[in-house]
């Protein structure tokens, strides 16, 4: 045996081996499995997490390479501890494990187990987690998730589990998410990752990390022979191996990875955001590439370009649209009736939404063909959408998917190629004039050119057939959040108000209403409104253009509201307070991710006042203007008297749909100076 072999064959046993792994960088273990420590059972201890349900005493996970038949295997071991605090903590105590299957392999979960703590009279009992309290439920063809509880909690225990998971699947490296909606004492991830596999690391969140270190040393790994791996690497494997009769053994280098955080906050939710996914402290892998002894870097990262023919030659996605033709005799009726591109697009849009309802599910992925989702008249948003191009092609229109990820999905990254990416499918349609709409058929009440709320989400991938022609899409939205008052009001000397009301709302806030509309029911709808103004009474009141998808909804109505017992010499009036928003959503001084409203806003609220006899206003709020950074949004508000009345215009305009974590401070400071002005009270004296 060489001297250089022999050196290396020793550290090996010094430093890591495939039977027995020392801990990354020397570093101790931060947790040992089933001795909770007595300090854990002290509520005083616990004083600073009140307002916590639960805390993560410690989480620790640790992904390792194994060998076996002849191929490397990941190897992800789990220990974590909790503590119960509130009732509403005991989800905590339900965990679920998520596994991947493909063909006949298969990840598989092993020793698995689990404690429950609680301190009785003041002895420590411990309760084991039976088998049986676990189960397997399947979420899609290749993903599982692995169910268990822990048993007999109450406030106050401690719980703690510990399984393994070995994976076939070198692309499934296991991520690490150290922050949750609990606060984490302290969270820790190790990874050794053997110098033959490249993988990304991709950090994102807000905390920092406690620790962070990474060294080199050498492993070792043996092989049976006739395995696949061994089959195709092992001629080039030179001086780094030892071949036998019966197996392989390489000495690879290894990067010894560890990251840990401590004392990390509950991720808080935020008013206008996505899915917490997008911001809470984690680091994902992605496999990049491989490279073998002695022969050249081998990329195994998806290309854009192998996605968009994957999808567009996948069964159940871009070969369905293959299969159209069912519908020749309505589409042929609809062609006939509507020469114009832009109003054929509407009418096939509205024959699919009324021919498919929507089951709830979304994906991008059909369940069966469009004829069987024709004739069965439902099925999950692809076969709506997958449908709807489809038709639009029959028609003679030029329509393509795009694939997405929704906003409870996460956030797509361009540079990462991943077909899990998305989740989702809508239709782009090209129309004349180089205008270009995209549409969605999974709600009766989306008008075509409008995508789902759920959809405004950056960008989406436009597929086109032919190499090169896929590209990126802009998923934001061209329509609004459009509110509309203008309002008619008479006073009396007691304070009594009579008014009537003309009411629009367009786009987006006309796409809620229109949604609120169909669940209530007209009475209910007023009824509820009504309700959020105190001593209002709604006599009359009339919905237009409820059907009408493409135009705002409108609703005139009639109103009157009680003064005091008896006329008042002064009369103090705040009335934009019925008509817009009374609390700032923005509550919390700072915030560190994105505000994302999905589409721009604006209100418009017109008030004439006419005044009681012998009244003059005595006080005025004075006209203002607030504008923020960049021209990103504006707020006026005027008011004046003449003879008898007073006329008061308020206007606010949010321009972008998306403000970074940097335009927090000024969005909230907008927000509180409009309400302070619309608090602001009119006072009227009565005349001598």
């Amino acid at each position: 045996m060489p001297k250089t072999l022999l050196h290396r064959s020793a550290l090996t046993l010094l430093l890591l081996t495939s039977a027995s792994q020392l801990p990354a960088l020397g570093q101790a273990d931060p947790i040992k499995f089933g001795k909770p420590d007595l300090a854990d059972f002290d509520a005083k201890n616990f004083i600073a997490d009140s307002a916590a349900e639960a805390v993560v005493l410690c989480d620790f996970g640790r992904t390792r390479f194994e060998t076996g038949s002849g191929d490397f295997k990941l190897v992800f071991e789990r220990v974590t501890r909790i503590k119960i605090l509130k009732k509403s903590g005991y989800d905590w105590a339900t965990v679920k494990v998520p596994l991947y299957k493909k063909g006949s392999n298969e990840e598989k979960i092993s020793a698995l187990r689990g404690f429950t703590y609680n301190m009785v009279n003041g002895q420590l009992v411990k309760e084991k987690m039976a088998s049986d309290a676990t189960f397997m439920e399947q979420q899609t063809t290749n993903n599982f998730i692995r169910k268990f509880t822990l048993p007999n909690v109450r406030e106050g225990s401690v719980i703690e589990y510990t399984y393994t998971v070995n994976s076939d699947f070198l692309f499934n490296f296991q991520d690490w998410q150290f922050q949750y909606y609990i606060p984490v004492r302290w969270s820790e991830y190790r990874a050794a990752i053997p110098e033959y596999f490249d993988y990304k690391q991709l950090f994102q969140g807000y905390e920092p990390l406690a620790v962070q270190e990474r060294n080199e040393g050498i492993t070792q790994f043996s092989f049976s022979q006739g395995g696949s791996f061994i089959e195709g690497a092992s001629a080039s494997w030179g001086s780094n191996a030892r071949i036998g009769p019966s197996s392989t053994t390489v000495t690879p280098r290894v990067t010894n990875y560890r990251w840990a955080m401590k004392q990390v906050p509950g991720f808080r939710d935020e008013p206008f955001m996505t899915t917490s996914k997008d911001y809470v402290a984690r680091v994902d892998f992605e496999l990049a590439g491989v490279q073998w002894p002695g022969q050249a870097y081998e990329s195994v990262a998806g290309s854009w370009q192998k996605i968009d023919d994957e999808l567009l030659n996948h069964e159940s996605l871009g070969s369905q649209l293959k299969r159209g033709g069912f519908l020749k005799a309505e589409l042929a009726a609809i062609t006939a009736q509507h020469s114009d591109p832009a109003a054929r697009a509407v009418a096939v849009h509205a024959m699919v939404r009324k021919a498919v309802k929507h089951n709830g599910t979304d994906w991008m992925l059909s369940t069966g063909s469009l004829k069987h989702i024709y004739d069965q008249h439902t099925g999950n948003s692809a076969d709506v959408n997958l449908m709807l191009i489809a038709a639009l092609r029959d028609a003679g229109l030029e329509a393509n998917p795009v694939v997405l990820s929704t906003r409870s999905h996460g956030r797509l990254t361009e540079t990462m190629p991943l077909m899990s990416s998305f989740n989702y499918v809508v239709a782009h349609v090209a129309l004349p004039g180089n205008q270009e709409l995209m549409a969605d058929a999974t709600d009766a009440l989306l008008p075509f050119g409008m995508l789902p709320t759920r959809c405004l989400s950056g960008t989406g991938r436009l597929l086109m057939p032919g190499t090169g022609k896929s590209r990126w899409v802009s998923l934001t939205p061209t329509q609004r959040y459009v509110n509309y008052h203008q309002v008619h009001l008479t006073m009396d000397e007691r304070g009594g108000m009579k008014g009537k009301v003309h009411q629009e709302n367009g786009g987006y806030a006309a796409l809620d209403q229109r949604e609120n509309l169909v669940k209530k029911g007209e009475k209910k709808f007023m009824e509820d409104m009504a309700k959020t103004h105190e001593g209002w009474t709604i006599p009359t009141y009339a919905f237009k253009e409820r059907e009408t998808l493409h135009k705002p909804l409108t609703l005139d109505y009639e109103f009157t509201a009680p003064g005091a017992d008896a006329p008042a010499p002064t009369l103090y009036l705040n009335l934009l307070r019925h008509f817009s928003a009374e609390r700032n959503p923005f509550v919390h001084e700072e915030r560190r991710f994105p505000v994302d409203f999905a589409a721009p806003f604006d209100e418009t609220v017109q008030l004439n006042i006419t005044l009681p006899a012998g009244y003059e206003p005595e006080e005025m709020p004075k006209p203002t203007a607030v504008k923020l950074p960049e021209d990103g949004g504006v707020f006026t508000y005027q008011a004046a008297a003449s003879t008898g009345s007073i006329q008061i215009m308020s206007r606010m305009t949010l321009r972008r749909a998306v403000y970074s974590a940097e335009e927090y401070t000024y969005l909230r400071e907008f927000y509180s100076r409009m309400l302070a002005k619309h608090a602001e009270q009119i006072v009227l004296k009565k005349k001598s």
